[in-house]
């Protein structure tokens, strides 16, 4: 098979599909890989590393979708992308398309198999691709918040951990997932006082132990979230639902009794974001504010972070990408895993999540697989 690799085109986007080390693997296994020139700047990977591992380079990513049976990238495909798409290619990246009617009508009009990678899934009932960029988002949300906590990013002007004789800032993370782990490990390392908020008491015991006292767990009610941030300086929305859109747990109502310079950081914004107030912005322009509220709302975090991210989420999306490549469509039929990942194929949707989110029929993988 062909493996194409195009630059991404998304705003402040430096990730890559294909590190050097995976085209390798890729040629290893007898296929030929195409990687648009420049594909990998963003991590520091040039054209000859690309070509000392294997690959060809192409000037343009028309070239790339042309000949390539196979598109592997990071960020779901822009408009100019999907358009170039077509029946019979397999598409491997991040889609999100529960939010996005628009992306999601131009995959149908194309023809193509998409396989997300957010809703492929493993033995133990997670996300392994989604995985390691929700622990980037993770940590970089307590980054980006501690940042616009300052008072010349329209923050409150709060240090999160203190100092002494000094309250440190308070934390309230809305999820106890892989996000809401990551974030709240970061917050506490910092000195900061953490709660998580989470609807599973399984989950809210793994993580009472795993903290050891050092962050507070709360069941979720509309009570329970109203305290949290109404009392907390920076909050993290890292709620996750597969494949559907976030449902939206604070109000615009509920800003107006929050500490003026609160900071809402939106994991959740590639699913919609789960706060009534959330909109996409971008790592060029990252915030905004509504009633005294500063939001932060950047769609593609890890891009902040593309060398480590990039590796990551490689580490974690090789091994079904070679099964792709490797099987084809017969990858998708044998692997009950990688065929949840399937979210569109030949102009069905074949995600229950997502026809349910944008009022489509949904057609089971397994039967769009043998039609």
């Amino acid at each position: 098979m062909r493996v194409g690799c195009p630059k991404e085109i998304k705003n402040h986007e430096y990730r890559v599909g294909l590190t050097p080390g995976s085209v390798r693997e890729y040629v290893a296994h007898g296929h030929e890989v195409l990687v648009e020139a420049g594909a990998g700047s963003g991590i520091g990977a040039d054209d000859n590393a690309y070509r000392a591992a294997g690959a060809q380079i192409a000037k343009t990513a028309e070239e790339v979708f042309t000949r390539s049976d196979m598109i592997v990238k990071v960020k779901e495909p822009q408009p100019k992308e999907w358009a170039q798409l077509r029946d019979g290619q397999i598409l491997y990246t991040y889609l999100h398309l529960a939010p996005d009617p628009e992306q999601t009508k131009g995959l149908l009009g194309s023809g193509v198999t998409a396989v997300a990678y957010e809703t492929v899934t493993d033995d133990r009932g997670g996300l392994p691709l989604l995985a390691p960029m929700s622990e980037v988002a993770g940590r970089l949300a307590i980054q980006a918040g501690a940042t616009a906590l300052q008072k010349a990013y329209g923050g409150r002007g709060v240090l999160l951990g203190g100092v002494p004789g000094v309250l440190p800032g308070k934390v309230a993370v809305i999820g106890g997932g892989v996000v809401g782990l990551h974030a709240a490990r970061m917050a506490a390392g910092l000195g900061a006082d953490v709660s998580i908020i989470d609807r599973s008491i399984p989950r809210l015991r793994q993580l009472d132990d795993l903290f050891a006292g050092r962050v507070h767990t709360r069941y979720s009610t509309v009570e329970a979230l109203e305290e949290e941030c109404f009392s907390a300086d920076l909050i993290i929305g890292a709620v996750l639902i597969p494949g559907a859109a976030a449902p939206k747990l604070v109000s615009r109502e509920m800003l107006s009794g929050m500490k003026k310079g609160a900071v809402l950081v939106d994991v959740a914004i590639d699913q919609g974001g789960c706060f009534e107030t959330s909109h996409a912005t971008t790592h060029a322009d990252p915030t905004y504010e509504v009633d005294g509220i500063i939001h932060y709302c950047v769609a593609n975090m890890p891009g902040a972070v593309p060398v480590t991210s990039a590796h990551a989420l490689n580490n974690a999306t090789l091994h079904y990408g070679l099964a792709l490549a490797d099987r084809g469509l017969k990858a998708l039929a044998d692997e009950p895993h990688l065929r949840n990942g399937l979210n569109v194929h030949r102009g069905r949707i074949t995600n229950r999540a997502v026809a349910e989110a944008l009022g489509y029929e949904m057609t089971e993988a397994k039967s769009a697989l043998a039609a």
